[in-house]
């Protein structure tokens, strides 16, 4: 294994690239989706589950960690990869986005964001310092740095202060990193859906020097349309040869859109949150499993999936045990759907290195205007 953070782009066709993310931790093929562990873990799965889906990193997230069971505890315990029996690398956020969404129990200032626990009601704070020791003592392999994001829309004005904020918090958050061999620290790019504000803040992340690049404020409600008209500009003024990595995002479609407009690395709920509501993703759209139709359906999921819930299970026993409300109906959709997702980041290295990704996307997306997409 490699001993230092290192990026190597291996093909492209135009702005899509594949390439390897070396860390002391194992490496991360890209295009990556991380499986998003809130709380130390990917809910519904075991670690071993999640490896044997072919995800190489999973997120922790700093803000429910450092409320429960707190950073110094993980740190006591070995660390968080020890904690959750995770040997691979793993990326931290920094808490700025769940902060974020707690808008009525915050206080935002220049130091940082003062907030009230949503467990409890105890008051914490949240600063570019705090965040960097709390990432340090959970053991990230890549710690994010920490920033303010504003919900879209929002007026410019608005957008301006929070990018400017945020690239003053950056400095900040480099500065507390400090020099940690093997670990990386990525800064995140902000300005909205403003095109100026994107740019600006992209030169100053890249005066300050980071290990990586996000592109952050995205996914927040602007829509799909919105995001891609983003993405058409936002990773271009990044860093080539540097790993960019989109926040939050998302479905399937949205997934293929970042990868073709040059994003490497992702991460969302959705693929989990989806399992434990009985929704499964497949090449064709998805498959609401609670829908009376399947009840008495002796066809897997996908008949081309070689997921557990996909080999060993019919439509019929998914619907009875979601029905049931047995465990092992978030588990198995769950399973599934983490393999999907990873099937489909896989899907794209290869055709990348071929130099067919062009032919690959529209066959991905003829094969969902087929269409096995039902109602919530």
């Amino acid at each position: 294994m490699a001993q230092t953070f290192e990026f190597d782009i291996t093909a492209h066709e135009g702005t899509a690239r594949t390439g390897v993310i070396s860390t002391p931790r194992g490496d991360i093929q890209t295009p990556a989706f991380m499986p998003v562990g809130t709380a130390a873990t990917v809910k519904a799965m075991l670690p071993e589950s999640v490896a044997a889906t072919g995800a190489d990193i999973l997120l922790g997230n700093t803000y429910h960690l450092m409320l429960r069971p707190g950073a110094e505890r993980v740190a006591r315990l070995g660390g968080l990869h020890k904690f959750m029996n995770w040997q691979g690398p793993i990326l931290t956020d920094s808490g700025g986005f769940q902060v974020m969404s707690l808008a009525d129990l915050r206080k935002l200032t220049e130091d940082g964001v003062t907030f009230k626990s949503h467990i409890d009601g105890s008051r914490h704070t949240l600063t570019p310092e705090t965040s960097m020791e709390i990432q340090r003592l959970l053991g990230s392999d890549i710690v994010m740095c920490f920033d303010e994001c504003p919900a879209l829309p929002a007026e410019r004005s608005r957008i301006a202060s929070s990018m400017e904020l945020s690239m003053r918090w950056a400095a900040r958050s480099k500065a507390a990193f400090g020099d940690r061999p093997g670990h990386a620290l990525f800064g995140i790019q902000q300005g909205g859906l403003e095109q100026d504000l994107r740019a600006a803040s992209a030169e100053a992340l890249q005066e300050i020097g980071f290990d990586g690049y996000a592109i952050g404020g995205l996914a927040v409600g602007e829509g799909q349309e919105a995001m891609f008209d983003c993405l058409d500009y936002a990773p271009g003024q990044l860093p080539w040869d540097k790993p960019r990595y989109l926040m939050g995002v998302g479905k399937p479609d949205d997934i293929v859109g970042a990868v073709a407009r040059g994003i490497d690395m992702m991460d969302c709920v959705l693929p989990s949150r989806s399992g434990r509501t009985g929704q499964a993703w497949t090449p064709r759209g998805q498959v609401n499993i609670k829908n009376a139709r399947h009840a008495d359906d002796p066809r897997p999921l996908d008949e081309n999936c070689s997921c557990p819930a996909c080999r060993s299970y019919s439509r019929a026993y998914l619907h009875h045990v979601f029905r049931s409300q047995e465990m092992i109906s978030g588990m198995l959709l769950t399973w599934h759907n983490l393999h999907y997702y990873q099937q489909l980041m896989a899907g794209m290295r290869s055709a990348i290195a071929a130099g067919q990704f062009a032919a690959w996307q529209a066959e991905f997306h003829a094969t969902r205007a087929e269409g096995d997409i039902e109602p919530l």
